[in-house]
């Protein structure tokens, strides 16, 4: 007999796998076939006891539980140190799925009620997916940013009951300051999201010699959509990235996160700018068509040994291009990403020459409006890149953001404001910014 598994384990064995199938298959609703076998390979079973904590507030993890059977409690501590219970899951329900994207402490402790058995999936196995079946991880993602759109949703829904019940209870002043609560609580959830965001948001650049860079964003909420990045994709290749998801709501934040990291994965399959986009474009329509969710964006690679920039434009506002003096916006056409099918775009090339400048922006920039109801608009800016071009990318790049933050004053900001600044300087000291 030696190792051989008798024929009872062995179909023990089979009703666990086909259990594990099933379940996935309820989770990531549309996986099927291959790629559902060939998340069930990767993901691991983990049985608990009842009242065991799997999970704890305050701790950092790195993995996702979806629950095969059994029950769970989440639960949160206020500030007067009580503990609250906030639901009960059970079978076919999953939770941590943050730890996926962000490394962040739990916001929540979770206690098994009984026996309960987990499919744990961890941050390491979703990296490893995402490189050898992204079909795989745009699913995971799809129902990471499903399930907190819908988080999204009863937040708003749990706000504006509680506001209705402060309007009929405004004279009980244990109702007014239970809503204050409820409302400071809200605010804190949209600070989180915001430094969430903040910490995509690369905060130095690659040193790369004969290059400069400098770049500032300002959220009009909370949080925002534009999301920019410049780094190495490749040996002497560097990657340029300017865009903007539609939508300013916390799942907008999620979907900038998701659509970043798409870019920075087929960003080392490719040095095409086109093709790049066409890979992103055909991973969001998964995520996004059934969402309204959509991207513009402008991608170049720069090879950093002969100064040739290949860069394509999806439905994003055209870059600015200063030589000696002279500011023109940079062609080429495309529409933007992740709505609808049919997608293509033109791939173009620039010569970069020395003292060449290329000022990316986002079209809250332009768009922004002063309290005469005036555009800041591309004239204007044109007119300061010329002015300060000789400066360097930092200069450049104060320059615009301070004079679009001074031109509004008083007026509301509508959009996000984001710059970033590209200076070629051949034979000077690189790494600005």
């Amino acid at each position: 007999m030696g190792g051989d598994i008798p024929r009872n384990g062995m179909h023990q064995l089979e009703l666990a796998v086909t259990d594990t199938t099933r379940v996935l298959q309820q989770v990531f609703s549309g996986l099927e076939g291959p790629d559902l076998l060939a998340l069930s390979d990767v993901v691991v079973s983990r049985r608990v006891p009842a009242e065991t904590v799997i999970c704890r507030e305050g701790e950092i993890e790195h993995e996702f539980y979806i629950i095969r059977f059994g029950h769970v409690t989440i639960s949160k501590r206020l500030n007067d140190g009580d503990e609250r219970i906030l639901a009960t899951m059970g079978a076919g329900e999953f939770f941590g799925e943050m730890a996926l994207i962000e490394h962040k402490p739990r916001t929540a402790t979770v206690i098994a009620r009984d026996d309960t058995e987990l499919l744990v999936i961890t941050e390491e196995t979703v990296e490893k997916v995402v490189a050898r079946n992204p079909v795989v991880a745009v699913t995971i993602l799809r129902q990471v940013s499903h399930s907190l759109c819908q988080a999204d949703r009863l937040m708003i829904v749990d706000l504006q009951e509680k506001n209705e019940q402060l309007r009929c209870a405004y004279q009980k002043p244990q109702a007014a300051q239970a809503e204050l609560i409820e409302k400071q609580r809200l605010e804190r959830e949209l600070e989180i999201a915001a430094e969430v965001q903040r910490s995509i948001l690369p905060t130095r650049f690659p040193i790369v010699p004969d290059f400069s860079f400098a770049a500032r964003t300002r959220p009009a909420r909370h949080v925002g959509g534009d999301f920019y990045d410049i780094r190495l994709v490749s040996e002497n290749k560097l990657g340029v990235l300017m865009a903007d998801v539609s939508g300013k709501s916390v799942h907008a934040a999620i979907f900038m996160a998701v659509t970043r990291s798409l870019f920075l994965t087929e960003a080392r399959h490719s040095d095409s700018p086109a093709e790049v986009m066409e890979c992103v474009h055909d991973l969001l329509m998964a995520i996004s068509s059934s969402q309204g969710m959509f991207v513009t964006a402008f991608y170049g690679v720069i090879d950093t040994v002969t100064g040739l920039m290949c860069y394509a434009r999806a439905g994003h506002d055209r870059p600015l291009f200063c030589r000696q003096g002279q500011v023109q916006a940079l062609p080429g056409d495309g529409r933007f990403l992740g709505m609808f099918d049919g997608f293509s775009v033109d791939e173009q090339e620039l010569q970069l020459l020395p003292a060449d400048l290329i000022v990316l922006f986002s079209d809250g920039v332009t768009d922004a409006v002063n309290a005469s109801n005036k555009k800041f608009g591309v004239q204007r800016t044109s007119r300061l890149v010329a002015k300060h071009a000789q400066s360097g990318s930092q200069v450049v790049c104060d320059a615009v953001f301070d004079d679009v933050v001074r031109f509004q004053g008083t007026a509301s900001q509508f959009d996000d404001i984001t710059v970033q600044v590209i200076a070629y300087e051949p034979h000077k000291t690189a790494g600005e910014g």
